[in-house]
């Protein structure tokens, strides 16, 4: 079954069940249940945050809200007004720090603005630390 994957480490223990998004999507209330988890809490994003970074904003250069995963080179032109929903807001700071999740490729984008400047920085998602 390609939803549903055995991971095992090097001596033949299992050390974790992998889910096709699509399982997951179909089981996670359940899961989450057992392990008495809240998921809106880890599915909101901190919109008061956003709302504050553009209120405040004081860069020499003009706002703008597109975002762009160096991974797997995802990108929208206005996060804010994505149909697609391709990143979710992780964190947003009036330092100039916006952290988005890529919905693709699960990867951490860092864009980090500076008072001249803005940069993007990635971070792959994880890899499992065992072996399928």
């Amino acid at each position: 079954m390609r939803d549903l994957l055995y991971l095992y480490d090097g001596e033949g223990t299992l050390c974790c069940v992998q889910l096709s998004p699509e399982l997951w999507e179909r089981a996670k209330h359940h899961v989450l249940n057992v392990l008495e988890v809240q998921p809106a809490a880890q599915d909101s994003e901190p919109l008061d945050d956003w709302e504050e970074f553009k209120q405040y904003w004081d860069f020499k250069y003009p706002f703008c809200a597109n975002v762009e995963c160096l991974h797997c080179g995802t990108r929208c032109d206005d996060w804010e007004h994505d149909p697609e929903h391709l990143f979710t807001l992780r964190t947003a700071s009036l330092g100039g720090l916006l952290v988005f999740r890529c919905t693709v490729c699960g990867a951490s984008v860092r864009k980090k603005h500076f008072k001249d400047h803005m940069v993007f920085e990635m971070t792959p998602a994880s890899e499992p630390k065992c072996h399928a």
